[in-house]
């Protein structure tokens, strides 16, 4: 019996459950997280994490600046550690929102005791593990308990995390939630729909460089995409903006290229055009594509074009999930327990 990557696989094609745990737990939390905000009245707000969370942060803050208007930053966790005097810059007027799937990832803790230590006016906690010792410090905390892993690579918890980060800036925002609703369903659908796809497309060995693009709230989540793929199946992987692509990593994209592009509603034109540059030099390409309008591309992930732009960064996530896990698969690695990797990084104090 086969049991190599069972854990990752369950925990891809059985993450609609736990988005909705997280919505339950977002839609119980919300009137006083709103409150919470209000009370505040923060003037700048710091997202951080590590690897998989630190890229979350990228959109998280992206999001957050967005939908309130309120200057945000994506910094990882060890800016806290090395750089403090330019990260923790008007810290009395800060909101940091700490983002940890076990809450005990110690560069990420070690940033909450800087920001405490410098002074910072509030500290929000996103995590799988609302007993954790991040939780426990932090004022205000939103669990995703449902999400946590067996895995060491983070697909589930990531998802679950980014989606909370996207209901909350949506909620301090003042914009209407209930889209949330939805979501898990729509989970379920990019699953179904694209799993044989990703099982072809993970099973080309003949590609030897896999791109991700995104742009704007994509950008964060191109760079899990990237993070995925390289943890899960040790191949070379990389993650850039549209239109940086062209500045100079475009030498690379050739026959045995995959670039697959996370497409905007708002954007799309221009970030379509690099698509079809890319295949004109000989790339494969892979569109994620939120509007109905042909691409061009040698495969197609269709999402919803109806949503809000807040919704839609976690819906790109499933099916690049399910690429790393097939693409491990066919290399033979065990994408539950990735080379030299483990689920917390521990540092000597």
């Amino acid at each position: 019996m086969v049991t190599r990557g069972k854990f990752t696989f369950n925990e891809i094609m059985e993450q609609p459950a736990a988005w909705e745990d997280a919505v339950r737990a977002f839609t119980a939390l919300q009137p006083h997280l709103v409150e919470a905000w209000d009370k505040i009245q923060a003037k700048r707000v710091i997202f951080t994490g590590c690897g998989s969370t630190y890229y979350l942060s990228h959109t998280a803050a992206s999001l957050f600046e967005a939908q309130t208007g309120v200057p945000s930053r994506a910094h990882p966790g060890s800016e806290f550690l090395l750089f403090p005097d330019r990260v923790l810059q008007g810290a009395s007027e800060t909101l940091l929102v700490t983002i940890s799937r076990s809450g005990t990832t110690t560069e990420t803790l070690q940033a909450q005791q800087a920001f405490r230590e410098r002074g910072g006016k509030t500290n929000w906690a996103i995590t799988c593990y609302p007993d954790s010792p991040l939780a426990i410090q932090a004022d205000l905390v939103l669990p995703v308990e449902a999400a946590q892993e067996e895995s060491i690579a983070q697909t589930r918890s990531f998802a679950s995390m980014l989606l909370m980060s996207q209901a909350l800036a949506a909620a301090i925002g003042g914009l209407d939630c209930s889209v949330l609703q939805v979501m898990p369903a729509l989970a379920r659908q990019i699953l179904q729909e694209n799993e044989r796809l990703m099982a072809e497309l993970g099973g080309r060995l003949d590609f030897d460089r896999l791109v991700f693009l995104g742009s704007s709230h994509q950008f964060g989540v191109a760079n899990e995409a990237m993070l995925k793929m390289t943890e899960m199946s040790l191949s070379f992987s990389s993650a850039f903006h549209f239109l940086e692509y062209r500045h100079g990593p475009m030498s690379m994209a050739n026959e045995k290229a995959l670039i697959s592009g996370l497409l905007s509603q708002e954007a799309f034109a221009q970030e379509r055009q690099v698509l079809a540059e890319m295949k004109a030099l000989g790339a494969s390409t892979l569109a994620l594509n939120p509007t109905s309008a042909a691409d061009g591309a040698d495969w197609q992930i269709n999402l919803p074009e109806s949503l809000p732009d807040w919704a839609m960064p976690v819906l790109y996530l499933p099916a690049l999930q399910l690429l790393a896990y097939y693409r491990a698969m066919a290399k033979g690695w065990d994408p539950d327990n990735p080379r030299n990797l483990t689920a917390v990084v521990y540092l000597d104090a």
